[in-house]
């Protein structure tokens, strides 16, 4: 467990971890703190509580010390110097005919550097206009693009609802909202009810999603098919969360009636078969996957089987009863167990044919001086 303070340095922004050492800290105070863009001047909104180790980033930055009424006058000496810095930086963007908006102008503490944030389609070659920055206000100068959602958190505003906005006012973290959270609460999917300000779908679609999903699963949905207490059968017309009511449609004596009942009362046909067909099913994928691991060892065990035949083929006798059948000569050699030879590179099988073509011309040249000598076996025959 690590002892801390929250900080933020803007209204609505990140709260930040620091070690408050020795000093006696309250909520509301403000102090003076080391970050990674240099020395920050923050406002404490937590008191010093233990947090675990892993809620905490490290190196956990200490305080460097209760800030004074001298720092209180610079900070705001600052926010003046903020204005002006915006509005000449807005001048020479359009200067420079560039395609961005500007949003915000923050100092740091220490003035070492100006942050202009701003927002754009694409992608802003900002280069010459950083060089001209650097060069009237003789600091460093670093320009950030933002979201549009970010643009709304820092210039704020009125929601529908008539109240200041949540991402301005006191959230500190966008979490993502989907179409299916406007989908359980029953909300209309259009888009211009259900998106804010800044043109997305609204963040307090995710404040009520957790009730929202606890109540809908005592609740059929609708065109199910649901038993009513009297043992009928009918169709869910439509469905009230929050005061846990279901419409179902009978019929009864061909005629089709409407009422309403308690969502304990009925019965959902099939909302218990899904959760019996998922517990079935995770014993089948078990053995789904246990039956292809066993076929996938029996391949592993067949690859050195499928090896052997190729060794055990000059055992076998068939390659070598060819040519004692075929009385050609060299027969014997020509079919020779292909078995017996190891593999061959291309360049040996070149050079093997190569000899096999002399050989054949040898014979044939023999074969031709038997035939023209008379003393041959064969040659009296010939002359008679």
């Amino acid at each position: 467990m690590a002892r801390v303070i929250g900080v933020n340095f803007r209204a609505g922004g990140k709260i930040y971890y620091f070690d408050p050492v020795q000093f006696e800290i309250h909520k509301g105070d403000h102090v003076i703190v080391e970050t990674s863009r240099g020395i920050e001047y923050g406002r404490v909104v937590c008191d010093p509580k233990e947090v675990p180790d892993k809620e905490v980033t490290a190196p956990l930055k200490p305080v460097l010390r209760p800030a004074t009424q001298r720092d209180t006058e610079q900070a705001e000496d600052n926010k003046q110097k903020e204005e002006e810095a915006f509005k000449k930086c807005r001048q020479m963007i359009f200067d420079h005919k560039l395609d961005m908006k500007l949003i915000d102008a923050e100092y740091t503490f220490d003035n070492g550097k100006i942050l202009f944030y701003f927002t754009a389609d694409g992608r802003v070659d900002f280069r010459d206009l950083v060089k001209d920055l650097a060069a009237v206000f003789k600091t460093r100068i670093e320009l950030r693009q933002v979201g549009v959602r970010d643009e709304t958190k820092v210039l704020g505003g009125i929601g529908v609802c008539g109240r200041e906005l949540c991402c301005h006012s006191y959230l500190t973290d966008f979490a993502p909202v989907s179409i299916k959270m406007a989908k359980e609460q029953n909300l209309s999917l259009n888009p211009t009810k259900i998106s804010g300000v800044c043109g997305r779908l609204m963040c307090c679609l995710n404040n009520e999603e957790e009730t929202y999903e606890e109540l809908n699963k005592h609740l059929p949905k609708v065109g199910e098919e649901v038993i009513t207490p009297d043992g009928d059968s009918g169709m869910a017309a439509s469905v009230n969360v929050l005061r846990q009511t279901v419409k179902v449609l009978l019929e009864i004596d061909d005629e089709k009636e409407l009422k309403e009942y308690r969502a304990d009362e009925l019965t959902f046909t099939h909302r218990k078969k899904p959760k019996k067909a998922k517990e079935d099913q995770q014993p089948k994928a078990e053995k789904q996957q246990d039956n292809q691991g066993g076929e996938r060892r029996k391949q592993d065990k067949q690859k050195p089987e499928n090896k052997q035949p190729q060794e055990r083929q000059p055992q076998e006798k068939q390659p070598q009863e060819r040519p004692a059948q075929d009385g050609q000569k060299g027969g014997g050699k020509r079919h020779d167990n292909p078995g017996n030879r190891k593999p061959q590179v291309d360049g040996e099988v070149k050079a093997e044919n190569e000899g096999k073509k002399r050989n054949r011309r040898f014979r044939n040249r023999q074969n031709k001086g038997q035939n023209e000598n008379p003393e041959n076996a064969g040659g009296g025959k010939q002359h008679e």
